[in-house]
Formats: structure tokens, C-alpha cells, sequence
């Protein structure tokens, strides 16, 4: 029976894993052996890792690789990416090497808004409600000088504010939404501090107003990045088996039924996460806003699609995708993580929008690169070649066993059965 425990925030790290060790596992000395083998050596590091977030009591590491060769807008980059699933950095890396070859990719971020809502309660008649916004808008802007004083300075801020109404849906209920410019920070704070005073001084205007809430919102449609490649189709012909109409069709096709067909649009997106994710997290952002976002995004339309978009125009194959992304590089874990510093610093310390550009591309190469696997040679021989490692770790393969298996599966299919087979042949 698991024991409830008062006062948890409140104990030490040391106490915290007593507690756990006493209650939560069977073989105490191998779990606390397992909490204490991740905590950072230097003590300054450790401490900030722990303030991070609340009840910390170990560390958990993800692999922060690179994909180099990335030519976007004509300047090469090299992308830091943090994901533990293997061949997605291969994949990535493929793929801007094969488009580098072909123009690179260009990147261009279509606009920069964002949203939060003060969302508000008011049964009186409307254009009551209309009178009073009209009337206090100017006061909105005044009360949250003091908050948006430096966001101004640096060209952002407040854009507008606007009464809608909502009462079709819910009865009584109206929005305050706000637009906001946040320059390079992806400005959470900024944008719930300045709902929350405009929330206040509207609440002065009458009795009959009751907000429920005031809070960001992690949908920006109007927060916008594409990317795309495009050459002329006999240039995809990658060898002597396939011409390049011939996969131009085949990977056109496969982008169809991914515009058409949720239950392939959400493996076909979740690839393209794949990149997204692992240049948001290496960047110290936030990938569940970026993530809730994107997907909302592809559904915009009523049925949920593809966010990658091909076709064949004058002779020339054109991949592009369009996405929104709420991206900052200031402020959050940018100024405090090591490991963040490192990436951005990796990718020339770029602004909001050459980072919103540069994520936009890990996206569309990862993929491009799983659907050139899908229509050629299909996903599973790169993927399970990466995976090979996993498995032979899974079974504490030593490294003279990983030679001799990583020679076998050169010329071998790697399945998980066929790897144990393998295993188990050598060591008889």
C-alpha cells in the first residue's frame, strides 16, 4: 500500500529520495544508486537544474546531437537537435545534404502575432457591453504602460485590443482578445501580466462583469514561418532504379493522402515534430505550446491534414510547409541553461525569426526525408539500422559483440527477432 505523504515540497532533495526509496521501490539501494549517478558533479550546476522546477530529485538526460550541411537563405548551419529516437538527426542530416546539392532551403517568416484573452462573463444587453469596452479601451492601454515599457522600446508590445462576442456558443460570454508583438522573447509572462491588469481595470467598469480568466493562448495562427525547397524534377533522380519524374509523382502522391487522410496526417506531422521538437527543446522552448499549437494549426480547415504541401509547376518540384511558431530566444531557459546558451550560440545566436525559420526547415527535412524512405526504399531499413544500437544495448552487447553484429547487419535486414537470433548464435 503506497503511504501519502504532507509537506513534501518541503523536505530536502536528500529527504525527498528517503521518502521515495522507503516507500515507492523494492531494491532501495539500486534505485537511490540510479537517482545519484545522474546529479551533476559541479554543485553550482546541480543547484540550478533543481530550481528549475519543483520536487527535483535527479537529473534526466536526453542526447543533444548536431545535423550539419543545413543551407537556409544561403548561409550553412549546423542545428542542434535534442531527441533520444534514433535516425531522426540521420535522417535530418541526409536530407540537407541532398538539398544542398539542389539550391538549399529558403525560409521566410510571414508575421509575428500573437494572442491572449481576458474571457469575461456580461448577460446585460450588447451594445451596453460595446459602450463600456469602447469607452475604457484607452485606460486598458495607459494601466499596462509600466508592464510593456521595454517590450515597447524594443518595437513590440500591444497591437490592438478587440470586444468579442461569444454569446452564440456559451450565453454571456464575451472576449477581451489582445494581439501582441514579442519580439525576440516568446513572452508568456509578458503576455499574462498585461491580461491580468487589463483584466483588472475592466473589472471596475461594472458589477455585471465577471472574468473567468485571463491567459495566453498557445494557438498562434498569425505567428507564421514557411520553408520550402524546390528544383527541377529531373535533378531528384537519385540513382539509375527511379527517374526523377518517377519520384516526384510517387512523393506528390504520398503528401495527397496525408492532406486527405487524418490517420496518415497524424504520423505524417508526427515525423515532422520529429525535427520541430528536437530543435525546440535544444533551444530551450516550449515544446507542448509549439506542439498544441502546430496541431490545432492542422486542423484549422475542420479535418485535420497534412502541414506539408507538394507539387509540379513548370517542370519544377516544389516542398514547402507552413507553420506556426511561438519561439523566443531571450529570456526563460535561454539566459539560464548551459546546454541552451551552447545551441543558440551554435546557431549564431539568431533572433525569434531566423530561430522560427531555422525549426521550420528541421521540420520540412525531416520530412522530406521520411517520405523519400517511405516511397523508395520504405522506413524501416535507415530506421531499424539506427536502431540496431538500441537493441544490442538492450542486451549489454559488449563492444567486440557490436563489431561483429554491425558487419552482420551491413548485409542483413535488422529486425528485433533477427538481432536476438544473431546474439544468441555468436555467443553459443
Amino acid at each position: 500500500m503506497v503511504n501519502s505523504v504532507s509537506g513534501f515540497s518541503k523536505f530536502t532533495k536528500a529527504e525527498k529520495i528517503d521518502w521515495l526509496i522507503s516507500n515507492h521501490f523494492l531494491n532501495n539501494a539500486k534505485a537511490k544508486a540510479n537517482l545519484e549517478r545522474y546529479w551533476n558533479a559541479n554543485e553550482g550546476l546541480q543547484k540550478l537544474h533543481d530550481e528549475f522546477t519543483e520536487n527535483t530529485i535527479s537529473n534526466f538526460y536526453l542526447p543533444f546531437g548536431i545535423a550539419p550541411n543545413f543551407l537556409i537563405n544561403d548561409k550553412i548551419h549546423v542545428i542542434p537537435m535534442t531527441i533520444e529516437e534514433s535516425s531522426v538527426i540521420a535522417a535530418a542530416s541526409n536530407a540537407a545534404k541532398f538539398w544542398m546539392q539542389r539550391g538549399g532551403f529558403k525560409a521566410e517568416v510571414l508575421s509575428t502575432t500573437k494572442v491572449g484573452q481576458v474571457h469575461f462573463m456580461f448577460h446585460g444587453n450588447s451594445s451596453e457591453i460595446d459602450a463600456i469596452f469602447n469607452e475604457i479601451k484607452p485606460q486598458f492601454f495607459e494601466q499596462t504602460k509600466a508592464i510593456t515599457k521595454n517590450m515597447d522600446a524594443r518595437g513590440g508590445g500591444i497591437l490592438d485590443i478587440e470586444l468579442v462576442n461569444k454569446t452564440a456558443k456559451i450565453s454571456g460570454y464575451y472576449q477581451l482578445q489582445v494581439t501582441f508583438d514579442t519580439m525576440d522573447a516568446m513572452g508568456a509572462n509578458f503576455i499574462n501580466s498585461c491580461l491580468e491588469q487589463i483584466a483588472t481595470t475592466f473589472k471596475t467598469c461594472s458589477d455585471d462583469i465577471q472574468v473567468v480568466m485571463s491567459i495566453l493562448s498557445n494557438y498562434v495562427p498569425n505567428c507564421v514561418v514557411r520553408a520550402e525547397v524546390s528544383c527541377k524534377v529531373e535533378d531528384l533522380a537519385v540513382d539509375a532504379s527511379i527517374s526523377g519524374r518517377e519520384f516526384a509523382d510517387t512523393f506528390i502522391q504520398a503528401v495527397r493522402i496525408a492532406e486527405v487522410e487524418p490517420y496518415r496526417a497524424v504520423t505524417h506531422n508526427k515525423g515532422i515534430m520529429n525535427g520541430v521538437d528536437a530543435v525546440v527543446l535544444a533551444t530551450g522552448n516550449d515544446f507542448r505550446a509549439v506542439e498544441a499549437g502546430v496541431h490545432a494549426y492542422a486542423a484549422r480547415g475542420g479535418s485535420y491534414s497534412s502541414l506539408s504541401h507538394a507539387s509540379i509547376e513548370n517542370g519544377v518540384f516544389k516542398f514547402w510547409i507552413e507553420l506556426p511558431l511561438a519561439l523566443g530566444t531571450v529570456g526563460g531557459l535561454t539566459g539560464l541553461h548551459p546546454m541552451v546558451k551552447t545551441a543558440l550560440e551554435l546557431l549564431g545566436n539568431p533572433s525569434a525569426k531566423e530561430l522560427m525559420e531555422i525549426v521550420a526547415v528541421a521540420g520540412l527535412a525531416q520530412n522530406f526525408a521520411a517520405l523519400k524512405s517511405l516511397t523508395t526504399t520504405g522506413i524501416q531499413q535507415g530506421h531499424m539500422k539506427m536502431h540496431l544500437f538500441n537493441i544490442l544495448n538492450q542486451f549489454e552487447a559488449t563492444e567486440s559483440e557490436k563489431v561483429i553484429l554491425v558487419a552482420h547487419f551491413k548485409t542483413n535486414t535488422v529486425t528485433h527477432s533477427a538481432v536476438v537470433e544473431a546474439i544468441e548464435n555468436l555467443r553459443a
